[in-house]
């Protein structure tokens, strides 16, 4: 991708970091996660909404105030923290970035099926090419801002609209969020791993990397979009477990083929189902855009060729595509295990993140780190150890 030299429209870069992080967490997986498990979970779901979301802002508020102010990347810092950590920390996101981008791109195809009848292998491969035309052109990075912002607004109306008229019993769902019936530990492990695992956890940081917008002087601003990224995130989560509860508490069974389909056609008829192709549509092809874009910013540095990092970023969206032609759908299931892949490997990076923080003073250029900050960082790497640890006895448990 291009990167922009001249001076940059701050509050444009800023909004655009803030809603690729947001669109990036926002893609099929998403959809798919979040339909499933209001299913299974009912209200009880909204506990698992309120801490992921919790502990993701705390992890975000974090990476972007230590990626910010030290101006380096999350590899870099690895590196620079232990030799070789971040190699490390760039092949488990670059292969989990890669295992997401396949998915991204089935569902891009999937939800040019549901808007226009299309075969979705078709619908993939002409979302594939729009996404890389988009890192072709001249200026990128500001069109990059534009067009994540612009479809970011377009998912949260729609599922809002479906959300409303689809009659959700909004006071049990309230009190569910803090006192569930039940707690599912692989549930809110997974939610935190599709929303602050693997590449997403850094796309926007990187971004501000990438146009300039970094320093200490920039670092309230920069930590406040972070946790705006996030409630963006969540607002979309509640939303699209609010419609699918109201469908749910009514009765009606849902496709397990297709199951959000089901709810946005039961809440609003073709129409809804015309609109259910909209909002996938506009996730996974801001999904593609984000998790091309993050995992090439590991694979990269600041003094690589711009014309090589497109060369790299097309080639990474060409290859996801390829894989989802010939293989001709990606299983719901791959979609839950990428996000639990990506919550499990979250402390590997985000430990780097505050060992920085903590010790490596020099790093930061001086600059004195909030103690609130760290303590809070510290305290959702615990928690991200916890159900790292519960999800593994529980997957084993299983086998």
């Amino acid at each position: 991708m291009s990167q922009d030299t001249r001076p940059v429209n701050a509050r444009a870069t800023v909004l655009g970091a803030m809603f690729l992080m947001a669109t990036s967490a926002i893609g099929p997986g998403f959809i798919t996660q979040t339909t499933t498990f209001t299913a299974r979970l009912g209200a009880a779901f909204a506990f698992a909404i309120l801490v992921s979301t919790l502990v993701d802002a705390a992890v975000q508020l974090n990476v972007w105030r230590v990626i910010g102010v030290t101006r380096m990347r999350a590899h870099e810092l690895g590196n620079r923290v232990a030799p070789g950590a971040g190699w490390v920390l760039t092949v488990l996101v670059v292969v989990g970035g890669f295992i997401f981008n396949i998915a991204n791109v089935a569902g891009a195809g999937l939800g040019m099926n549901a808007m226009f009848g299309m075969d979705a292998r078709i619908g993939g491969a002409i979302s594939a090419a729009l996404a890389v035309a988009l890192f072709c052109i001249k200026r990128a990075g500001a069109a990059l801002d534009r067009v994540v912002v612009v479809l970011g607004f377009v998912m949260i109306l729609l599922t809002a609209y479906v959300a409303v008229v689809s009659g959700p019993p909004v006071g049990d769902a309230l009190r569910q969020t803090v006192l569930p019936d039940q707690i599912d530990f692989i549930v809110i492990t997974t939610l935190i791993g599709g929303t602050v695992g693997g590449y997403i956890t850094y796309a926007g940081a990187h971004r501000l990397v990438d146009s300039g917008m970094t320093g200490p002087e920039h670092a309230r601003e920069v930590s406040r979009s972070s946790v705006l990224g996030i409630l963006v995130t969540a607002l979309m989560r509640a939303l699209l477990f609010l419609a699918v509860l109201g469908v749910v508490a009514a009765g009606t069974s849902l496709s397990t083929d297709n199951p959000t389909a089901t709810v946005f056609e039961t809440a609003a008829g073709q129409v809804g189902l015309r609109m259910f192709g909209v909002i996938l549509w506009a996730a996974a092809i801001t999904s593609v855009i984000g998790a091309a874009y993050t995992s090439v910013t590991f694979m990269t540095s600041e003094a690589t060729p711009a014309r090589r990092k497109t060369l790299v970023t097309v080639a990474f969206i060409v290859l996801s595509a390829a894989v989802f032609l010939v293989a001709g759908t990606t299983p719901v299931t791959l979609l839950v295990f990428a996000g639990a892949f990506n919550g499990l490997i979250l402390p590997i990076g985000f430990t780097v993140i505050l060992w920085v923080a903590w010790r490596r003073r020099d790093l930061l250029g001086g600059y004195r780190y909030p103690v609130w900050l760290l303590v809070i960082g510290i305290l959702a790497w615990l928690v991200s150890l916890f159900l790292g640890y519960q999800t593994i006895v529980e997957f084993v448990g299983k086998l």
